[in-house]
């Protein structure tokens, strides 16, 4: 991370504003990061880009390598010669201010088979050559990907477990098989990848004129249901069945009084550590190809992780397991050299994770909605903050500011007064200074508490069952004044 005092907004792009249901890699993707810059914002931090399944989550992705591929814009497949104007002559009317996933994602997956359906019969000579050249370049995760999603949608959707014998076990023959058959199918997700990475690095490529960088998210753990797991079986904990043996998750917490199952299947660290986590360095490598920092989520886990028994239904049943720790971290500064990373270091940390983030200088995050439960050394509070870290107002996890000063309990809220000086009519933005004004190099706030919306724009309730990731905002949301206002607090404190 460079050392120098900067702030931005978290936004995911499904978030941004526009006609097709959900937020997309289009106009409005450039509008934002034009927007960003002319605010003095010099971070965009997104949530995962993976391609997204069951409950819509960017946490739980079919792929720690592809794009998704909702976020595809179709007005930039009209300009590539990819769709015919009538082809979006004709949007449904879906709602302005969320993601309503099911329509959306049927409509989205329409239209990429027209675009892929006119792109394989007739494609520009230029676009033909830069998809030869993305096919060539990403294969090492591009075939795995593209036959596990044509194999996924053959069986209905249905985990790979269900699948086959042969193609369960990955028999070479009964791959080579399912190639053949499934071709087409096979093509198709190829192209999705190819359109959505060309879309994602001309966005990255305007914020970077702009003198914005792009904070990605990088979970420690990949989706059970992914190509990750059923071409690298190896790697993960599983029974006999390809089951998780062994699930994470964490302990009971603030977010979760039964702590949080997330399912996903845990490591093999010590298979992985006889290739110098080969895999791991790749994944990074293809993480810091398509972003410029990356939160590095659930940091603890390399410390210690908590293992679940394979088939509980909650997280309170799981002990603490020894993670790779430094030589991970070795490792992979060994083969990529000093890596820009946010160590996520929130809940139950141990002096043991917070001197793994310190040996290798990661700056940690600090959640300005944690500062007011306790006292004065709360390390929460920003005057007991390090230079070396991420401040936040909150996260995606985290209600809305305003969602929280209004749920909060009066002895916090009394005390967030107190120490910001404010009598709680603009509190939002009285936190949003706090952190602005701090000693910490790095300032961000979710683009809800910018706008100071409340409890109804929350991003993620964490162990809720759904109704999750469907935020939006409104391009008319997004003022002038709003702009200027973030200017000014940007340039007061040198960010």
């Amino acid at each position: 991370m460079a050392t120098m005092r900067a702030s931005g907004l978290l936004l995911h792009p499904t978030s941004l504003p526009g006609r097709f249901g959900i937020g997309d890699l289009g106009a409005g993707a450039s509008n934002w990061v034009e927007f960003l810059a002319a605010a003095g914002q010099k971070l965009w931090q997104v949530l995962p880009l993976g391609p997204t399944g069951y409950g819509d989550s960017p946490y739980q992705s079919f792929s720690a390598f592809a794009g998704n591929p909702y976020l595809v814009s179709p007005e930039r497949l009209l300009e590539d010669g990819l769709l015919e104007p009538e082809d979006l002559a004709r949007v449904p009317a879906f709602p302005v201010d969320r993601v309503d996933y099911g329509p959306v994602i049927d409509w989205k997956l329409a239209i990429l088979a027209k675009a892929h359906a006119r792109f394989s019969a007739d494609a520009a000579p230029g676009l033909r050559g830069d998809y030869e050249v993305f096919c060539h370049a990403q294969a090492g995760w591009l075939e795995d990907f593209a036959l596990f999603m044509a194999l996924k949608e053959a069986h209905g959707g249905a985990t790979w477990t269900s699948w086959e014998k042969g193609l369960i076990a990955r028999e070479p023959a009964v791959l080579a098989a399912a190639r053949a058959r499934l071709a087409v199918a096979v093509d198709s997700q190829r192209f999705r990848q190819f359109v959505f990475f060309r879309q994602w690095m001309a966005v990255r490529e305007r914020a970077h004129e702009l003198g914005v960088r792009i904070i990605g998210d990088l979970p420690i753990f990949v989706a059970h249901d992914s190509a990750d797991v059923w071409a690298h079986p190896e790697f993960f904990q599983l029974d006999a069945q390809g089951a998780p043996a062994v699930m994470a998750g964490v302990p009971p917490d603030y977010f979760a009084k039964t702590g949080q199952l997330w399912g996903n299947p845990l490591y093999r660290w010590e298979v992985l550590a006889r290739d110098g986590y080969a895999w791991w360095v790749e994944r990074l490598r293809a993480t810091f190809e398509v972003v410029d920092i990356a939160r590095l989520d659930h940091f603890r886990g390399f410390e210690a992780y908590w293992e679940v028994p394979g088939g509980e239904a909650t997280a309170e049943k799981g002990r603490w397991v020894k993670g790779p720790g430094a030589a991970f971290f070795e490792s992979v500064k060994t083969a990529l050299g000093a890596l820009p990373i946010i160590a996520e270091d929130l809940g139950f940390v141990t002096p043991e994770v917070l001197a793994l983030r310190d040996r290798f200088g990661l700056p940690g995050m600090k959640i300005l909605q944690f500062a007011f439960e306790k006292s004065a050394l709360s390390p929460f509070l920003p005057h007991n903050f390090p230079t070396n870290c991420v401040v936040y107002t909150g996260t995606h996890d985290n209600d809305t500011t305003r969602g929280w000063y209004a749920s909060a309990p009066e002895k916090e809220r009394h005390f967030a007064r107190s120490y910001l000086g404010c009598d709680g009519s603009d509190f939002t933005w009285g936190l949003i200074r706090a952190g602005m004004a701090s000693v910490a190099d790095t300032f961000v706030a979710p683009l809800q508490d910018v706008l100071d919306l409340g409890s109804e724009a929350r991003m993620n309730l964490p162990g809720s069952g759904g109704g999750n990731w469907g935020w939006r905002f409104r391009g008319e949301q997004v003022t002038d004044a709003l702009r200027d206002r973030l200017l000014d607090l940007s340039e007061t404190y040198g960010r």
